[in-house]
Parts: structure tokens; sequence; C-alpha cells
């Protein structure tokens, strides 16, 4: 056993200079999950479904079978970018409850901000509870952005489109009296139904007080590095480049130009009227184009900041939806593609330890590096989760292998714990006794096989 632990941790060594991008299903049963958060401290996923609701994932990867809350009969979902499309939990939903959504209005398309509240039973929301914080009219149906996210600074963001069609043909997008194809930024917490942040750009001057920043065209989707407060955007192109921005925290207060339609990515797009020259924009970190590659559209992701993958530190995680293709971007804008998911990815998520998700189709995958696994138990449908685990960890039987027993070994090879396993489906084991680290995870079959994962305690 010894010799089989150490090879084991051997090979970790070895392959620590490799970089495979890897997906392990984490939770299933979803129709058109285009969001995945979750609130503070709190171990759940919350999955938004296009059409209306929001589903919990717990911690040990079961989906309730109540949805948090329903809201199909109030958003107009017919449009291939329309829907419920974002969600966001106030920093202090531990204390008020509150939570704001982003979702096309079912009347006229209308994109809508609202606040929402959780009942007394905390896996259930108040429907009744809604207040609509802002209204944005759309003249088409798509380009309607979607993301909402809570800055460190405490502001609400949110990323809206350029209103649709092709080209921006209202040229809204640089338009600073228009809250469309813009960053806002808004104070839930200062007055009703909210308050304007004094450092705006705008305030007080010519244009939107709710304008943080200008010259986006379909932001899908922007988030906040957790750690350290950088905003990364994905930006969707029009026909031929797709663009990633990074902006450093702490973030600027003077007005942002990310530069559409006046520039699509890094070269010039429509010049036509007033628009600024490309060093007077926010240049992209990053971009890619589409040429014969069948690549098409940006789905944003998040900067790595879990502890898992050490190979995934200083990544910025993306994909492209036409081609399924996940990448990622390093510190100097170098990007690499590493993964061809099964199909189309619509979002990413982030969790309470900063580890990693995809939606692919109706399933949650984790992201995993490759180049550190070991697992048998995933090629002979056993699940281990949640992993990294904290006190207790379950082992979910997919196969029609007999399970018998289970060890947990540490780096020395040494067992330190056993547990005999039952003739179920799903094994609860507590760990809350193993000290933080790296260990294998050995189960032996009823007919003397043995099958290994890792695992990491936090």
């Amino acid at each position: 056993m010894k010799k089989l632990f150490l090879f084991f941790f051997g090979l970790l060594t070895i392959c620590s200079f490799a970089q495979t991008i890897g997906l392990q299903s984490f939770a299933t049963g979803f129709s058109s999950p285009v969001e995945i958060a979750h609130p503070a401290n709190d171990a759940r996923l919350f999955v938004v479904q296009q059409g209306g609701l929001i589903r919990i994932i717990n911690a040990n990867g079961t989906v309730n079978a109540t949805p948090f809350i329903n809201l199909s009969t109030i958003i107009n979902s017919s449009g291939f970018e329309q829907g419920l499309l974002g969600l966001a939990f106030h920093p202090n939903y531990a204390t008020n409850g509150y939570f704001y959504v982003n979702y096309t209005r079912a009347s006229d398309g209308a994109t809508v901000i609202a606040r929402y509240t959780v009942s007394t039973d905390p896996n259930i929301a108040d429907a009744s509870s809604g207040t609509v914080l802002l209204t944005i009219s759309q003249p088409f149906g798509n380009h309607n952005g979607g993301s909402v996210k809570f800055g460190s600074d405490g502001y609400l963001y949110i990323g809206t489109g350029d209103g649709g069609s092709g080209g921006d043909p209202g040229n809204r997008s640089q338009n600073i009296n228009e809250n469309l194809g813009k960053m806002l930024r808004i104070d839930v917490d200062s007055a009703s139904p909210y308050g304007i942040p004094p450092t705006n750009p705008y305030v007080g001057i010519a244009g939107n007080d709710e304008i943080w920043a200008i010259g986006l065209r379909n932001p899908w989707k922007f988030s906040f590095n957790r750690l350290n407060g950088d905003l990364w955007i994905a930006d969707v192109g029009q026909n031929a480049i797709e663009e990633v921005n990074k902006t450093a925290s702490p973030l600027p207060n003077t007005a942002l130009n990310y530069g559409w339609r006046c520039y699509e990515g890094n070269v010039a797009y429509n010049n036509s009227g007033s628009c600024p020259t490309y060093a007077n924009t926010v240049a992209p970190i990053s971009v890619y184009t589409h040429g014969s590659t069948g690549r098409c559209s940006i789905t944003g992701g998040y900067f790595y900041t879990g502890a898992t993958y050490p190979n995934f530190a200083n990544k910025y995680f993306f994909a492209d939806y036409c081609t399924a293709e996940i990448g990622w971007i390093d510190a100097l804008g170098n990007l690499t593609w590493a993964y061809n998911a099964p199909s189309t990815i619509t979002t990413f998520g982030e969790d309470i330890d900063g580890e990693l998700y995809v939606a692919n189709g109706g399933t949650i995958y984790k992201l995993i590096d490759t180049s550190l696994d070991t697992d048998t138990f995933t090629q002979n449908n056993i699940r281990l989760y949640p992993n990294p685990a904290k006190t207790d960890l379950f082992l979910k039987n997919d196969s029609t292998i007999g399970l018998k027993s289970v060890k947990i070994i540490d780096l020395s090879g040494k067992t330190i714990l056993s547990q005999d396993l039952i003739d179920s489906e799903i094994n609860s084991i507590n760990i809350s006794s193993i000290a933080k680290g790296m260990y294998l995870v050995e189960v032996k079959s009823l007919n003397g096989n043995y099958f290994q994962s890792k695992l990491v305690v936090e």
C-alpha cells in the first residue's frame, strides 16, 4: 500500500507542470442554467434557470426538490437571450435575507432589477416580497447582459447589453444618457429603491448617475476576484473578436470606456460620430478571433482563488459558447485553450472556497485539474463529495459494483480512518477528527478490487 501511495504523490510532483482541465459531475437535472451563485459563508450553490426558477444544490451535491423561488409568471423567456438571467446575494444576506435578480419582464421584455427576501425557511424565498429597483427599456430581445454582482465596495454592479440587434444601431453603448451598454453601480442600502454612490463618474454632471463605465456590447458574464476585488468582464463580440477586460482593484471612480461600438476588441469597428481614440479606451487584457475556428461568443467565468488545484492559480477561466472550449488567461493576458466540453457552456460558478463550476447542458460540473487526478472512482461511477471537505464526506455508488469498506490514508501511508460500507447508494463518513491536508481515499469492493481517489480536507 505504501508503495502505491508514494507513487500517487510522486505523480502529483511529476504532473505539477502540466495543465489538464477536466469536468467532474456535481449535480444534474437542470433546465437552461444561466447563473450559479452563493451567499457569503454559505456552502450551498444557487442555480438560476432561464425559465424563472432558482434551485439549490447542497454541499453534498443533492438538489432540493422545491425551488428556492419561482418567477416564471413575471418573466419573458421566449427569446434566446431573455429570461431570468442574474442573481446576487446581499453581503449581509445572513442577517437581512436580501437577494437581487436580473430578468426580462413578461409584458415588454424590459430589464428589471428586483430585490427579494428569503422566508423563515432558509431553502425557500418569499416570492411575494419582490421590490423593483430599476427598469431599463429594451429596444430588441437580444443583448440583455444579465449579471449582477456586489463589489468589495458594497455596491451592486449591473452589466447591461447595448440593446440588441447588430452593430448597436442606436449607438446606445457610447451614449452617457442611456443605461444600455454599460456597467451600472448602485447603492442598495442608502435609499429606497436605491441610492447613487457619490463617486460614480457622472454624478453632478451630464450623464446618467447610475453609470460606472460605458462601451460594452453584451457582457456575458462579469465577476470579481473574491480575494482582491479585481473586475473581470467577458464582452461578446460582433462578428470577429471576443474580448476579456480586467480592471484592477481599487476600481477607479473616473469614467471608463470599454470601447464598443467604436471598437470591437482591439480593432476599429464603427468610428462614425463621436468616438474616443483607442488609447483613451480600456484595452482588453486578451482577445480571440472567430475566423475559421468556429468560435463565436464568449462565456465569462472567474479568476481562480481556490486551493485544491495549484496549477489553476493566477488564471482566469472562461469558455466559448459555440465550440464549448474552456480556456484560461494568465496574469499577462496570454490565452490558452485547454479543454473541449461535451456541449455548450452557459455559465460558470464559484463556491465558498473559490472552486469553480460550469453549467453544461442540464448538469453542473466541477472544474478539476486531471493532472493531479489518480481517480479510479470516477471511472467506475463512484462519487466522493464534497471535495474539498471539512466535517462530513459522502460516498455515492452509482455502479453495479458491491463496495465493502473505505480507508483514508495520510501522506506517510498510514490508515487514519477505516469504515465498513453498507449496501446503500450513499454512505456518510465523518472526518471531523482529521487534520487539514491531502489524503488518499481507498475503497475495497466485495470481490477484492481497490479504487482510489484524492481527498483534500480543509
